[in-house]
């Protein structure tokens, strides 16, 4: 059950840092900003300045699974299992509170709290 744990976790990680590039480096891009259901400029660059600071939220969040991952990998399985347990908790959360805000997101709430989801799971599964 660990090794499920650590690759539906580094998959949460990967999709986080996506969210990242989407968020605080490729935001300004119409393209982007429409997939947030942002239907103006005006209102792209209003939200910017926090949806910049939200990827970053992602990408702290994918750091703390990857550093989890990392730890575990070099034997210090308490410590890794503890940083995954709790970033993925976060990232599930994350996205329970993205479906309850607007059920148009319903595919993004699940791409982004899925993994992370099982990730727990296996890790529930697992004597660390």
């Amino acid at each position: 059950m660990l090794l499920v744990a650590l690759v539906a976790a580094t998959l949460a990680a990967l999709v986080h840092v996506q969210f990242f590039v989407l968020e605080s480096v490729r935001f300004t891009q119409p393209a982007v900003w429409r997939r947030f259901l942002i239907t103006s400029q005006r209102d792209a660059d209003a939200i910017r300045p926090m949806a910049f600071n939200q990827g970053w939220y992602n990408l702290f969040l994918a750091l703390g699974v990857l550093a989890g991952v990392a730890a575990t990998a070099s034997g210090h399985t308490v410590a890794g299992g503890s940083l995954i347990g709790l970033a993925s908790a976060c990232m599930a959360g994350a996205g329970v509170v993205l479906l309850a805000t607007d059920r148009r997101f319903a595919r993004a709430a699940a791409i982004q709290a899925a993994p992370p989801l099982v990730a727990l799971v296996a890790l529930a599964g697992t004597t660390l």
